[in-house]
């Protein structure tokens, strides 16, 4: 059985009762995967992130429409723009002084991405650029505790209600982020980088979506979630430097929360 298959075999006994896992084509996605053009160092952290398999389990098909949120230093955008490349269309919300630099950046791999588009967002109202009720599928990867982390408090709220305008009927919400354990202090969300599931799901759900699944790939055990510095802490920042690095690589990258959800129709 090879990895995506094994994936599916993981999740989707997580489906509540009346939700199917949504599939996607293997070939596709190793074949982006697989890509000349991604990074080397990218590509090492594949172990980490498991990204078929993450795909795989938010249903990410390749005549979609996808959103990214906050793309930052584009690792999943190395996999995400050529998977749609030609048949379906990328698209990366970001902040508005962030959008130039992000279509500079996207226009210099124009011939790995294909066509792309940046669009806005505002913290300060929550409107986005992306047209109501357009987007199949919208990702963000590590990105919701930096909301958190904003002065705004109103901002994740915001942020979630515009995802949700942006999708269709129907349409995904990916979200992977750090772990925090339920029973760890909540104040913590404010300053390592680690997420309670609780707060995820309640922000979604606010919004209107419906948590449609969750799946453990991007789960870690090795990580005690009480580091120093946070996430920042572990690979591949290591904020630390050399102090304690042996300890922290064979840790790995963080423990990680996967979740779908889910726009009504």
């Amino acid at each position: 059985m090879n990895r995506l298959l094994t994936a599916f075999a993981c999740f989707t006994v997580l489906l509540p009762a009346g939700v199917t896992a949504q599939t996607v084509a293997p070939r596709d996605v190793a074949a982006a995967l697989a890509s000349p053009t991604r990074a080397p160092a990218n590509r090492a952290r594949d172990r980490y992130r498991h990204p078929a398999e993450t795909l795989a389990f938010f249903g990410v098909k390749p005549t979609q429409t996808v959103v990214e949120f906050l793309p930052a230093g584009g690792w999943y955008t190395e996999i995400l723009a050529p998977l749609v490349k030609g048949r379906g269309h990328y698209i990366a919300l970001v902040p508005t002084a962030q959008a130039e630099r992000t279509r500079i950046g996207f226009a210099q791999k124009a011939a790995a991405y294909g066509m792309t588009e940046v669009a806005t967002i505002d913290f300060k109202t929550g409107l986005s650029t992306i047209p109501a009720g357009s987007a199949d599928v919208l990702l963000t990867f590590r990105n919701v505790h930096n909301l958190l982390m904003q002065d705004d408090p109103a901002v994740p709220s915001r942020v979630f209600k515009a995802f949700y305008a942006a999708l269709k009927p129907g349409g995904v919400l990916g979200v992977v982020d750090h772990r925090l354990p339920e029973d760890m202090d909540t104040a913590r969300e404010k300053t390592s980088g680690y997420i309670k599931r609780s707060t995820i799901v309640r922000l979604a759900q606010e919004a209107g979506f419906t948590l449609a699944a969750e799946s453990r790939v991007n789960a870690n055990p090795r990580d005690t979630h009480d580091h120093p510095e946070g996430v920042w802490t572990l690979p591949p920042t290591y904020r630390l430097k050399d102090v304690d690095r042996a300890k922290y690589a064979a840790i790995g990258e963080s423990d990680r929360l996967t979740l779908r959800f889910v726009k009504g129709r």
